[in-house]
C-alpha cells in the first residue's frame, strides 16, 4: 500500500501567491535566504523544494529527479500535486536532488544563443544553507552577498558561460536562496 501523500497549500491561492513571491525575491537577490512555509513534502525533499515546484512546475514542466529523490513517495506526489511529466536530466525544465545526484551541470540543458532561456533549473537540495563562503555580485545584489555553495568551480564555470547555463535553488528545510547564472561568483 502506498504511503499517504503529504499535503500542498492549506488555501492554495494566497499561499501560492506568497510563496511564488518570496522565490521571486530571492531570484532578484543572488544569496538571499527566505523561508518558504505552508506545504509539507515526501522524504526526502525539503519543504522548500517542494514549495518552489508547487509554485513553479505544472504539466508543462518536464522534472528530473535525481538520486534519493527519485522515490515512490516523490513521484507519486510530484503527480499529485503538479502533474509534472518526470523526464531524463537532458529533457529537464526543473530538476531536483542533492548536488552529488545533479551534477554535472552539463547533462541538463543550457539554453542556446538565441533562446537562452530554454535552460535548466537546478533545485539543489543542501545539508545547511548560510551567508559564507563564495562571495557573489552582480544583479540584484547591491554590494556583494556571501553563501555556502556546493561546488564552486562548478558554479563559477556555469555563471562564465552567461548568458547560457542553469540557474539554481539552493534549499533546506524551510530556506531557499538563489543562484542565478548571472551572478559572479569569487571564492575566498
Amino acid at each position: 500500500m502506498n504511503a499517504p501523500l503529504t499535503t500542498g497549500f492549506a488555501d492554495p491561492a494566497r499561499d501560492a501567491a506568497r510563496a511564488f513571491r518570496q522565490v521571486l525575491d530571492a531570484m532578484a537577490h543572488p544569496g538571499r535566504i527566505v523561508t518558504l512555509t505552508g506545504a509539507l513534502a515526501p522524504a526526502p525533499c525539503s519543504d522548500a523544494a517542494a514549495i518552489a515546484l508547487m509554485v513553479l512546475a505544472d504539466s508543462t514542466t518536464p522534472l528530473h529527479l535525481a538520486g534519493a529523490h527519485d522515490c515512490a513517495a516523490l513521484r507519486d506526489w510530484v503527480a499529485f500535486h503538479l502533474g509534472a511529466p518526470l523526464c531524463g536530466a537532458q529533457e529537464a525544465v526543473f530538476a531536483l536532488g542533492a548536488w552529488e545526484a545533479l551534477a554535472p551541470l552539463s547533462r541538463y540543458p543550457q539554453g542556446v544563443p538565441d533562446y537562452p532561456d530554454r535552460s535548466a533549473t537546478l533545485i539543489v537540495e543542501c545539508p545547511e544553507l548560510r551567508n559564507d563562503g563564495v562571495r557573489l555580485t552582480g544583479p540584484g545584489i547591491e554590494k556583494d552577498a556571501w553563501l555556502n555553495l556546493p561546488d564552486a568551480v562548478a558554479l563559477q564555470a556555469n555563471a562564465a558561460r552567461f548568458p547560457l547555463g542553469c540557474d539554481l535553488l539552493l534549499t533546506c528545510g524551510p530556506s531557499l536562496a538563489a543562484l542565478p547564472r548571472s551572478t559572479r561568483l569569487e571564492v575566498c
